[in-house]
């Protein structure tokens, strides 16, 4: 036992999980480029890939890893220092500008990750007079935020709008003689759920109660909204919006959509962004060419739409519960933890690879199906049959 073991005592805590079977571990997958990207390998076995957020098979697009291996030839692999450094290329701002003009906002900044622009931005733009109201379903990035700010922090029940303006109400009675701010923070579409946030109807409440509204677009950026730019396209009352390069953008990073005051804020007082060096050139050549190629996927993406639709009736014909579900994301809910483990691991032994997701994480054990432009039919019908077997079974 080495000297950190004995003095931080992580075994048992680590005993307790492995106990319970809720121990996390690694499991090495290889990709080969030859295959579909809906196709990976581990331990030398094709396995069909029901767990990855590469909505439109970009990560394997020649032009993708064209403009990448280019970007890496001219500026090297890493960009060296962070942006107030010397770290902020040209490409950096030239593609912030291209982010910004196509998602139709003023300003976009580069964060090296999703979590790391939602833990951050949120103590960044709060104080201790202000109030974050965030949905109960939020991804716990936004958890952090919310958290490490020195604004109080309270979560509204699920997409439930009313409960969201008492708060709301609540609270502008108990600070109507402060100058403090009000933010309202969600998910456009959950992660764990698939499902949809009211968006119109809470901007109507924002504006009601003078309340600022942030947007985690991650899960629909590149699949919904016009030309794949996200269900917060459009809608300019939105006031802050997170999008991520690392799912259907097919790259690494995430980026900030705001106003250029925001932006120029955010340089100088979000420490994710301050104290991190910036994204290296290679990414930013795939996030380049990400904001090229996405807006004319409309194929793609009507394709993979179509087989969120045969995909979750089929489900739901055979008794599954989806959560109602009709996005990319579809929750398989089961009755708890054991269940949806055996589920997991029958589909593993049919080399189907689907993750289950139990609490903390959820509150309902579920498996957490993410469907991909690159599933044909039959790898649709192979999930679908296969499920139908281990529910028969069990």
């Amino acid at each position: 036992m080495s000297n950190i073991d004995r003095h931080l005592g992580y075994l048992d805590p680590l005993k307790v999980r492995e106990e319970k079977r809720q121990l996390r571990t690694l499991i090495p997958v290889t990709v080969n480029q030859s295959n579909s990207r809906a196709i990976l390998e581990i331990e030398g076995k094709p396995f069909l890939n029901f767990c990855s957020n590469d909505y439109l098979g970009l990560a394997g697009h020649p032009s993708m890893i064209q403009r990448s291996v280019r970007y890496t030839r001219k500026y090297g692999t890493g960009s060296s220092a962070s942006r107030l450094i010397s770290g902020s290329l040209d490409i950096h701002h030239r593609a912030e500008e291209k982010i910004a003009s196509t998602c139709g906002r003023e300003a976009a900044l580069f964060f090296s990750t999703g979590f790391q622009a939602n833990a951050t931005l949120l103590p960044a733009l709060t104080d201790r007079n202000d109030l974050i109201l965030a949905d109960k379903h939020c991804h716990n990035s936004l958890i952090q935020g919310g958290s490490l700010s020195r604004a109080p922090f309270r979560r509204f029940r699920h997409n439930d709008t009313a409960h969201l303006e008492s708060l709301l109400e609540k609270a502008r009675k108990k600070n109507k003689d402060t100058s403090g701010r009000t933010w309202v923070v969600t998910e456009s579409l959950f992660s764990m759920d698939g499902d949809f946030a009211p968006l119109e109807k809470m901007i109507g409440i924002c504006k009601k109660y003078n309340a600022l509204f942030y947007v985690d677009d991650a899960h629909a950026f590149g699949v919904l909204g016009e030309k794949g730019m996200g269900l917060a396209w459009g809608k300019p009352e939105i006031d802050l919006v997170v999008g991520t390069l690392g799912k259907a953008a097919g790259g690494f990073g995430a980026f900030v959509l705001t106003s250029q005051t925001i932006y120029n804020y955010l340089v100088n007082y979000c420490s994710g962004f301050i104290y991190s060096t910036s994204p290296p050139p290679g990414v930013i050549g795939s996030a380049e060419a990400a904001m090229e190629l996405i807006p004319q996927m409309e194929d793609e993406r009507n394709y993979l739409l179509k087989s969120v639709s045969y995909t979750v009736d089929a489900l739901e014909q055979a008794g599954f519960k989806t959560g109602g579900s009709r996005s990319h994301i579809i929750p398989v809910i089961l009755n708890d933890e054991r269940t949806a483990l055996a589920y997991a691991e029958e589909l593993y032994k049919n080399h189907i690879f689907v993750q289950a997701v139990r609490p903390p994480t959820v509150q309902k054990s579920r498996l957490r199906i993410t469907l991909t432009s690159a599933h044909t039919e039959n790898h649709l019908n192979k999930l679908i049959n296969a499920l139908k077997d281990v529910k028969h079974r069990n």
